[in-house]
């Protein structure tokens, strides 16, 4: 069988759910089908075949995957297509955990494969499309990093660089070590390497990427090394550089000091705190205090004054009070974040908090959940109301979804920033370029400005 023979020139679709790691994989999918010839589409409409890159972290994530692909039986394939039905292709994390069952539960789909196996994806495919059978591969785990695979990033001025895969933490409600396996570390100097690769190509901001980047180099070093990558991949000269995601337990003073001392670490970090009770950080497993995480708290406030943090809260835990709540509520009201990505709790089987009794009522949750978005949303109000009338460095990334003679961009806080594409300019000229905008105005969940 050749590959390249049977995926050339047809076109591609590919739809991502979930976290940084898998849109980094995703782009490692489009670079390897198009060194096939196949062709990326921007609908499922012109698509041939369609892949989903999945997340398990959520119950809900799960369903919507299956609701899309079963909405695909309607959906005709393009005009011209030669294949007799459309081959639709599962990985990820749900690929990764339910394997060959997503094939019994859903018939229509031609491949399913996991987080450890991306290399094998126009394989898997290119057998699905000769044999017209289902073809699944899930790996265990993975000989090399993806790094090594082509890839075709999303866009050229900024880039996911993964410094690890794995997650050695075990928190009672989380999945992503059963599927992505134990954390496992790139050499610090093939991650500097390829941030002076990727500098040297244009890009004006690089992602750090791992599943707990502040426990990165233990299993090479014998130690954690990050606060040494951050420096290194700093040297490079590239312009903006963040990274996600941060365990609070593992966060050190060095990385800390970063935010002070390295002018290119920008100033957001997002640190999930997932609840402000001690006893639910305990069921929880995550292994730091309350006290502890304030503490983390003043001290990054102390180094880098401006910085915004952000952070992920888990309501309706097993076993969770309304003081338990409260607590969460309290931190919440006493940090002030950015940005806080709320989710009620949801059990994912093979995990040891799903064998907790839920004896709070469900409207109880929702109560609670709906009282913590209302101090969230007026909390980052607040927030953004400090750059008011401030100059700052903007990476313009596009226009608004609402209106295309607005521009989109970045702040060096992570912030959303709008402002009109000034008269006679180009819009091709601006994207991917670092511009000057003064502030206007600070809504919830961005900024309104114009270019200097």
């Amino acid at each position: 069988m050749t590959t390249g023979h049977h995926l050339d020139n047809r076109t591609f679709h590919v739809i991502t759910f979930g976290c940084q790691m898998n849109k980094h994989d995703s782009e490692r999918i489009v670079g390897m089908l198009e060194s096939y010839g196949a062709r990326q589409v921007q609908s499922v409409e012109e698509s041939e075949i369609v892949i989903f890159m999945t997340c398990c972290v959520r119950a809900a994530a799960e369903t919507r995957l299956k609701g899309h692909v079963a909405s695909l039986k309607n959906i005709p394939l393009p005009e011209g297509s030669t294949l007799d039905q459309r081959i639709i292709a599962i990985g990820g994390c749900i690929g990764q955990n339910e394997a060959g069952a997503l094939i019994d539960e859903l018939p229509h789909v031609s491949a399913v494969f996991g987080t450890f196996n991306l290399s094998s994806v126009p394989e898997l495919l290119a057998q699905a499309l000769e044999t017209h059978s289902p073809a699944v591969e899930v790996l265990e785990a993975a000989d090399e990093f993806p790094t090594c695979l082509p890839s075709h990033r999303e866009v050229p001025w900024s880039a996911w660089l993964p410094i690890s895969i794995g997650c050695n933490n075990f928190c009672t409600y989380c999945i992503v070590p059963y599927v992505r396996g134990r954390e496992k570390s790139r050499t610090l100097e093939d991650i500097t390497a390829e941030a002076q690769t990727l500098v040297d190509q244009g890009v004006k901001e690089i992602t750090l990427l791992g599943q707990n980047v502040n426990s990165y180099g233990r299993d090479l070093y014998g130690e954690p090394r990050f606060a040494d990558l951050l420096k290194a991949v700093s040297d490079t000269g590239i312009e903006r550089l963040r990274f996600a995601t941060s365990h609070p337990k593992d966060l050190t003073d060095e990385v800390i000091a970063a935010f002070r001392d390295l002018p290119n670490v920008m100033p957001a970090l997002h640190l999930p705190v997932q609840s402000g009770s001690n006893r639910i950080l305990d069921k929880m497993n995550r292994r730091y205090t309350r006290e502890h995480y304030l503490g983390i708290v003043n001290k990054l406030r102390e180094a880098c004054p401006n910085i915004a943090l952000s952070t992920d809260i888990i309501v309706g835990f097993p076993g969770e009070t309304e003081q338990d709540f409260q607590d969460t509520y309290d931190l919440i009201d006493e940090i002030g974040y950015h940005q806080v990505f709320t989710f009620i709790y949801s059990p994912r089987e093979g995990t040891p908090a799903a064998e907790l009794t839920q004896d709070t009522p469900r409207e109880v949750i929702q109560e609670r959940f709906d009282r913590l978005v209302n101090l969230v949303q007026a909390k980052a109000y607040d927030a953004n109301q400090v750059d008011v009338g401030a100059r700052i460095p903007v990476l313009i990334e596009g226009v608004s979804k609402r209106d295309s003679s607005i521009l989109a961009g970045k702040s060096p806080k992570n912030q959303t920033v709008h402002a009109p594409i000034p008269e006679g300019t180009d819009l091709d000229e601006l994207l991917g370029t670092i511009v000057e905008v003064e502030v206007d105005e600070a809504k919830t969940w961005y900024l309104k400005g114009h270019i200097i």
